[in-house]
């Protein structure tokens, strides 16, 4: 289990305090002097850093995995620390979705109060710096009812942040699929950036994920751990690693894994239907220098890390299911079978 915590750490990049707790000192005369100033009121791209905590990293994905197949959403605890907001916890909200539509409804807000005040009356005195929800299956990104959310919250209770986590996409992967964001005040028109990385978007989500990638942008994301936190942080891992442990990533997203590959069929389609349209015999060659110089945006090569993103994931998770398989479900003595099993088995494919 140790080993297993450590490779969680090392593939997240939890980074290790080392005995320095000051990320956890709130200094109340410095939040206020900050709230006063309001730096980001003069630039929309004011803050560009987040730091979780691996104690709210693991709440979050514990809960986003809770949710399956819905959304789930919670509030996030910490401070800023110039342009940077620390995440120094989270807490769940009684809240589920579909799809691109979390809204908070009247019960979360009252439930969000009385946790808050709750915590004040035991000495936490962090205050809400932002909100997170899960998007299962489809990436990490904001989607118009988000956005209106973000715009919302950022407008009446600066600084706030919004964390979109994948939970699907996580347990395929092995490592937290997560993302950071804020929202550009209305009006505003961000300058020419340089293109992000590229994420698989699936179909039926690409036309909202396009319309208003422009009204938000990401912030660089990191996690630390502390020895302030071990105890919590030992005990919610016992859980997590034994819900990870009890569950296989094939089965557990065996409807996601076929969406992923009706899906790329379609954007495969899509893709020879466009090159087909370029006016190349057989709809897979892309003329054009103009074209080459920018093969990242094709859809073919589009397709093509779509594609390599779903083998590495099932190969990830077929070695898993083997290795547990062995360790777990076969008796000493039966790991190998006998040899004329074996041929039993050849003659009878014959």
């Amino acid at each position: 289990m140790e080993t297993a915590r450590a490779t969680w750490e090392l593939e997240n990049n939890v980074q290790d305090l080392a005995g320095d707790d000051l990320m956890f000192r709130y200094d109340e005369q410095q939040q206020k002097a900050i709230q006063q100033q309001k730096p980001w009121a003069k630039n929309p791209h004011y803050f560009k850093h987040v730091r979780v905590s691996a104690l709210a990293l693991i709440k979050m994905t514990m809960h986003c995995r809770s949710g399956k197949n819905l959304e789930v959403m919670g509030m996030l605890q910490g401070k800023t620390i110039g342009d940077t907001f620390v995440v120094l916890d989270a807490f769940a909200l009684p809240v589920e979705g579909t799809e691109t539509r979390v809204n908070a409804q009247a019960e979360a807000y009252e439930y969000m109060v009385d946790f808050v005040q709750a915590s004040k009356n035991v000495g936490r005195r962090e205050h809400v710096v932002g909100w997170y929800h899960s998007h299962p299956g489809y990436g990490c990104w904001m989607s118009g009812i988000d956005c209106s959310t973000q715009m919302l919250n950022q407008q009446y209770t600066e600084p706030f942040l919004a964390i979109v986590i994948d939970p699907v996409r996580t347990c395929a992967a092995g490592k937290v699929e997560i993302g950071a964001f804020r929202t550009y005040p209305q009006g505003y028109k961000p300058p020419e950036e340089a293109q992000s990385k590229y994420q698989t978007i699936p179909t039926s989500k690409i036309e909202d994920f396009g319309v208003h990638a422009n009204q938000y942008y990401s912030l660089d994301v990191s996690f630390f751990k502390s020895g302030l936190d071990a105890h919590m942080l030992d005990v919610l891992w016992n859980k997590y690693w034994v819900n990870t442990l009890s569950s296989s990533p094939l089965r557990t997203n065996r409807t996601f894994i076929g969406e992923q590959l009706s899906d790329l069929a379609r954007k495969m389609d899509q893709a020879e239907s466009h090159a087909a349209q370029a006016g190349r015999i057989g709809g897979l060659l892309i003329s054009g220098a103009s074209v080459a110089k920018k093969t990242e945006q094709t859809r073919l090569r589009r397709v093509a890390l779509d594609g390599a993103k779903v083998t590495v994931e099932q190969a990830k998770g077929a070695a898993t299911h083997i290795l547990k398989d062995a360790i777990f479900n076969r008796r000493q003595g039966v790991a190998s079978r006998p040899e004329n099993e074996n041929e039993n088995e050849a003659d009878a494919m014959r």
